[in-house]
């Protein structure tokens, strides 16, 4: 796109707008932004995109392969002829390794004069967005201890020209490394790389085990060792082909600085909280070098096709080390990574279900789900209208649900305390077993209004849920309206299962808890934004305009703050 667009909110409502269009979903450039580097958004947000980032036509295709490099570890060879088979996979495997290689590479082309931020067309997102931020950013890290690298993924908010803050939740492995330098009293190195092979934004988001390097990952999906070089002003590795280079540092010892509000992944803000500072002390780039943003917000954007592919190629894993017998997981897009997963497996015993969901909840990024619902192995967990077609004939009572509590996503706003709440495990197997009639019904009444204990008569085996939210909320779609209470409920605090003389009600409070929890807005853009897009509209495209998405998610915005005021 060659007219000039501004960083500041004007290129979020465009994503915004296409990203969520059937037909017009692309990958954007934006090569006028008023600064010396154009905008690359949206790169990974559509299957095949994401396919074709990764190098595979499929994504189950790079799943089969993990499974097979697994095999070589878990089952190991007998017998000498077998041994000898494995040597050519096991001599594969050793060229898969990162490899560093001396100079200056390729990122190291140009080095600014005097590191400065805002020379990068850095975006502001959304409109109560405590300033603008690196969305896409691949942060170097290594302990102190182990000497083990970490390349992980954590939002940075620009403070001025060279600091911004280091957004990394206390069970990331970065938050790992910078208190083990607090430990020893060291100031911390920090390299943050934009852009390059796009598998390596991948890896930095892939849930690897701490002793797993993130590299030797992009080694395994491109069959070849990353190569490194040695940043200019500390100690760390860097792929030698990135785009851009931000280096410097991280003291413990300073104090935390406040960092936020963000419009954040589950589509409202996440609030300010304290953060370390991160110090620039070089930044370099290559020539023609290509800034990578993505935006994230209320469901579906680019994330989600990140988190499927992560889905596909984990899943020989998690079936090979946490529980063999699932043969399905999937995680609707409607809950945003962590609210929502669906699960279909193989089942011997009674409990298995439960078994499952609690290996689950105690298994890396998994612990953070808060809705599972499984699934006999058969089942199609992508055919939305066959899962419900399970329920609706299925008798749903106490014997069904699994009520739990644990860590939750630090940005789960729906917690009583962050990061941790309850859970909730609906054991679909074997329904045909349990014949009846499940009916589910929307209710709309403002925060408040008590509704959570009304009387209903229901006929024997007939399970009735009743999901209650506020009026504004009539006109959402369906999905839409799961995505929002999803979002909004703690399963222990949230539903109520009534059981009388043999049929159930089972209650869900899916509102708004603004008296007693500190409850963010969800995030939609500005009045004068749109307008002003929807004016340049036809400047910009040769294309109808897209309505701006965000209007059917204001009726759910309450005032014009970060925070819904008591």
């Amino acid at each position: 796109m060659n007219q000039h667009v501004d960083p500041e909110l004007e290129i979020t409502e465009i994503v915004d707008r296409l990203s969520k269009h059937q037909h017009y979903n692309k990958a954007i450039l934006f090569s006028n932004t008023g600064k010396t580097f154009p905008v690359l958004i949206n790169a990974f947000g559509s299957p095949k995109r994401m396919s074709l980032a990764l190098g595979e036509n499929h994504l189950d295709d790079l799943g089969q392969r993990v499974e097979q490099v697994l095999n070589l570890f878990l089952e190991p060879p007998k017998g000498w002829q077998t041994k000898l088979k494995m040597l050519p996979q096991l001599y594969r495997l050793s060229k898969w390794f990162p490899k560093k290689v001396s100079g200056r590479g390729k990122c190291q082309e140009i080095v600014m004069s005097e590191p400065n931020l805002w020379q990068l067309p850095i975006l502001k997102c959304w409109p109560n967005d405590g300033g603008q931020f690196i969305t896409l950013p691949c942060v170097h890290t290594i302990s102190p201890v182990t000497s083990h690298r970490n390349l992980g993924m954590y939002r940075m908010q620009v403070f001025d020209t060279r600091t911004t803050g280091m957004h990394w939740h206390p069970h990331k492995t970065g938050a790992r490394h910078y208190e083990e330098y607090k430990k020893v009293g060291k100031v911390m190195p920090v390299t943050v790389t934009l852009g390059g092979d796009p598998v390596y934004t991948f890896a930095a988001t892939a849930p690897l085990p701490e002793n797993i390097d993130e590299y030797l990952l992009a080694g395994f999906i491109r069959e070849q060792g990353v190569r490194l070089v040695k940043c200019l002003t500390n100690d760390l590795w860097i792929p030698e082909d990135v785009d851009i280079v931000i280096e410097g540092y991280v003291d413990p010892s300073e104090p935390l600085v406040e960092e936020g509000p963000f419009g954040d992944h589950t589509g409202f803000y996440s609030l300010t909280d304290l953060y370390p500072q991160f110090h620039i002390t070089a930044i370099t780039h290559r020539r023609q070098a290509i800034f990578p943003a993505t935006i994230v917000g209320v469901p579906p954007m680019e994330d989600a096709y990140i988190a499927e592919a992560t889905e596909r190629i984990f899943m020989p894993i998690i079936k090979k080390s946490l529980a063999p017998e699932i043969t399905d997981m999937h995680l609707p897009i409607w809950g945003v990574a962590h609210n929502l997963v669906l699960i279909s497996m193989r089942t011997s015993y009674s409990g298995q279900g439960f078994k499952v969901a609690q290996s689950f909840w105690g298994a890396g990024q998994m612990m953070f789900n808060k809705v599972m619902i499984i699934f006999d192995e058969e089942v199609n967990l992508r055919d939305y209208r066959s899962l419900l077609a399970i329920l609706s004939d299925c008798f749903v009572d106490f014997t069904r649900l699994l009520f739990s509590k644990g860590p939750l996503d630090v940005l789960d706003h729906s917690a009583d305390t962050m990061g941790f709440g309850g859970k909730l495990c609906i054991d679909l197997t074997q329904a045909a077993k349990s014949p009846g009639k499940t009916e589910i019904q929307f209710l709309f009444a403002n925060e408040g209004e008590n509704l959570m204990h009304q009387e209903n008569s229901l006929s024997e085996n007939v399970t009735l849920i009743s999901i209650i939210l506020e009026p504004e909320t009539q006109r959402l779609s369906n999905e839409l309206k799961v995505w929002y209470v999803l979002s909004n409920i703690d399963p222990l605090r949230d539903i109520s299962v009534v059981e009388n003389g043999g049929s159930c009600q089972i209650l869900v409070d899916g509102r708004r808890k603004t008296k007693n929890l500190r409850w963010p807005n969800v995030i939609t853009m500005s009045d004068e934004i749109i307008e002003r897009v929807d004016a340049r509209w036809n400047e910009l495209f040769s294309i109808d305009c897209i309505v701006s998405p965000s209007l059917a998610i204001k009726p759910l915005k309450v005032g014009n703050g970060v925070e819904i005021e008591k």
